[in-house]
């Protein structure tokens, strides 16, 4: 992989690059709280931001959108996506793509998910972890792969990471900002980053033997203990970079023979979710659907891809308002003591 500096000085040359033929998107501070916006300005980067509210699975399966419309004639795919650049994407949402390629193109390629994917520049950077990140514990604090561009903040420049023949065409196009001599000097300036990152986190979780300790303790009442303050809001979900199911909707007018089929995101978190004809809820329960759930992030996608599907960015930390998450789920589950929420009701 290829490696070159650019001075912060250039980093708005590379931005004005990219707006003349892409939607440039970033990070963006709104109260105290960060969003993916639509960028016009460079000076509307905030990099310094921990985690958004809702991760950039947003660009690739957006929480609600057309797939196409029908009338009497047949139907009408909407498959038209603007090209895009997404700047400021962390090591650990990158690896939450990385998740989603492979449960949207591996069995099945899911047209509307893969014209998105196709479409999107990935320019990502690094970040510095909070209370709530535990990202190392899932080994997704950093990235090889998934990113078009990588930027390293180093004080006044970044190191780039060049991951893609996307991302090295677009550099070739402003060849004059940037810098290819490495010094050994950035080298060590790197290495003391990396050594100086390691130690920022603070939140550990074990996610040894986690799949098998899962197993044996499926029918555990340590489940409806959790379950008791679970408010189903789906909030876990809709936060999440991994979580992807979706509904889909048509919406039929009759009186002019035409319609529209539409997707949006679902949660099996929702009672209604395994709902099915007859009125049958196959998980009905509260402490069923959080099994579920557990069970895809920590035990399932293990047993197929040899990791979690969890990548530690600490958003379900930071949302659920009953505190239940992977930190105390998993502690929980380890036997170990947890102060939380629904361990004081």
């Amino acid at each position: 992989m290829k490696v070159i500096k650019l001075n912060k000085k250039n980093f708005q040359k590379l931005v004005e690059v990219c707006s003349k033929n892409w939607e440039v998107w970033g990070p963006v501070k709104e109260g105290n709280k960060h969003v993916f916006k639509k960028i016009v300005d460079s000076i509307e980067f905030d990099f310094s931001y921990t985690r958004t509210i809702i991760p950039p699975k947003m660009f690739f399966v957006p929480p609600r959108f057309n797939m196409f419309r029908f009338d009497r004639r047949g139907y009408h795919e909407e498959l038209s996506v603007t090209p895009r650049i997404i700047f400021g994407v962390h090591p650990c949402d990158i690896h939450g793509i990385l998740i989603l390629d492979k449960l949207f193109s591996l069995n099945y390629r899911d047209p509307y998910y893969m014209e998105r994917r196709e479409n999107t520049l990935i320019i990502g950077h690094s970040c510095i972890p909070d209370d709530k990140c535990f990202c190392l514990s899932t080994k997704t604090h950093i990235v090889e792969e998934g990113f078009d561009l990588f930027l390293t903040d180093l004080g006044d420049y970044y190191l780039v990471w060049i991951g893609s023949s996307k991302g090295d065409d677009l550099v070739k196009v402003r060849a004059d900002i940037f810098d290819e001599k490495i010094s050994m000097e950035d080298i060590e300036k790197y290495i003391k980053w990396r050594d100086w990152h390691s130690k920022q986190f603070s939140l550990f979780i074990d996610f040894t033997a986690l799949p098998d300790i899962m197993e044996l303790k499926y029918n555990d009442p340590i489940w409806d203990k959790i379950a008791e303050s679970c408010l189903s809001c789906g909030s876990c979900s809709m936060v999440c970079p991994t979580c992807n199911c979706y509904n889909v909707h048509d919406y039929p007018d009759f009186a002019k023979g035409e319609g529209v089929r539409v997707r949006f995101w679902d949660s099996c978190m929702f009672k209604e979710y395994s709902l099915v004809a007859g009125g049958h809820n196959f998980r009905g329960k509260r402490a069923d659907r959080l099994k579920l759930w557990y069970t895809h992030k920590l035990q399932a996608y293990i047993g197929q891809y040899g990791k979690p599907s969890c990548v530690g960015c600490g958003r379900c930390i930071e949302t659920c308002p009953v505190e239940i998450n992977v930190k105390t789920v998993a502690n929980s589950l380890r036997g170990e003591e947890v102060e939380c929420f629904w361990k004081r009701i």
